[in-house]
């Protein structure tokens, strides 16, 4: 439980009864998972918002984002890493290759299996939105001092670290 790191393993605060505790524990476990979800939501709607001036769609923004980390991934991968289906990921990419914002090639070593590939066109458009997402980072984050970005952005990690154990053991 929470307050167990502050009071010990299995110490109560003083004056808190045990029932109280779960109670409190349930109520904040339920708030940070409404809390992290509407932030996510609305941080997306925001940006949504920021990039409709450059034509750009979430899924679209998405696909770009994840290939300017990692160009050069499977068509595959994508669908997984966005969780996507392969037929909505295959479309995506479609409609993404008739802009010229992207390529696909046949893998060297398996030519079933499709890299897509960052476009020079897109490397600009990806530039812009990385502009305007600086922007918008700067007014969402207004007031808060590097020390608590620091310490959210941790545990945020820790939190997405933990979930991707779990996930992982569950699939064992």
């Amino acid at each position: 439980m929470y307050t167990s790191l502050l009071y010990g393993v299995c110490a109560q605060p003083p004056g808190v009864s045990p029932m109280a505790e779960v109670a409190h524990t349930v109520d904040w476990e339920l708030r940070l998972g409404f809390l992290i979800h509407d932030v996510s939501r609305l941080r997306r709607s925001a940006f949504d918002r920021c990039l409709k001036p450059l034509n750009v769609t979430r899924s679209q923004w998405w696909v770009l984002a994840y290939l300017s980390r990692q160009d050069g991934m499977t068509q595959s991968q994508l669908a997984e890493e966005l969780d996507m289906g392969k037929v909505a990921i295959g479309g995506l990419i479609d409609r993404l290759e008739k802009s010229g914002l992207l390529r696909r090639e046949a893998d060297a070593s398996d030519r079933r299996v499709n890299r897509v590939f960052l476009e020079p066109k897109s490397k600009q458009l990806i530039a812009r939105m990385r502009k305007v997402s600086h922007r918008m980072n700067e007014e969402i984050l207004a007031g808060l001092t590097d020390a608590n970005l620091e310490i959210a952005a941790t545990t945020l990690d820790a939190m997405k670290r933990n979930l991707l154990a779990y996930l992982d053991a569950s699939e064992s």
